[in-house]
């Protein structure tokens, strides 16, 4: 076993702002800089395994009281761990397997009450799925999804009941094929609801 407790804190901090890296646009009359109601972390966490693309929901108090997050490793093996705090309030982009900062692969991350768009740098063709929270609220089973300007599906991959008033919420996969091809919507996913 091996314990990845001294990844949270950069992590977190290079993520916590808007749901994507610093260096993201975030839409205009966006919240400020939260991790959500309450103190940070009070909802959990999002982690994310990079190498074995999967999401898990780490409950509030599990990384903030000293306590070790750990998994096993085979012999030779690495894994990368993107962990931010859950905000049940909003989207939120969890990561993907497209780049293994699970961030650096986003140009702009957008959301409002009705919808979610991500653009995700276009320069080299790639293929992968992007992962994302939406609160349950939103009313995701009627949504619409768009990659790269054509009709897509999503799959759930989680439902986790997060933080002190069990709100419900979904991490979502959306797979994503760039082809680099220089046309307007290569790399944009789109959900409507």
């Amino acid at each position: 076993s091996v314990s990845f407790s001294a990844l949270v804190s950069h992590s977190i901090e290079d993520f916590v702002a808007a749901g994507a890296p610093r260096s993201a646009p975030r839409t205009t009359g966006a919240p400020p800089p939260s991790s959500g109601p309450g103190e940070f972390g009070d909802n959990g966490f999002h982690v994310f395994s990079f190498w074995k693309a999967e999401y898990v929901w780490i409950p509030h108090g599990t990384l903030l009281d000293g306590s070790p997050l750990m998994t096993t490793l085979r012999p030779h093996a690495t894994e990368i761990l993107h962990v931010k705090p859950v905000d049940p309030s909003r989207p939120q982009y969890v990561g993907s397997d497209l780049h293994f900062s699970c961030g650096f692969e986003v140009k702009t991350f957008e959301w409002s009450d009705k919808s979610v768009r991500v653009i995700l740098k276009n320069d080299y063709k790639k293929c992968g799925s992007v992962y994302l929270f939406l609160p349950e609220r939103v009313g995701i089973d009627r949504a619409s999804v768009h990659v790269c300007g054509r009709p897509s599906r999503f799959e759930t991959v989680a439902r986790p009941s997060i933080g002190p008033d069990a709100h419900q919420g979904r991490v979502i996969r959306v797979g994503v094929e760039i082809v680099a091809n220089g046309e307007e919507d290569d790399g944009e996913v789109s959900i409507k609801w």
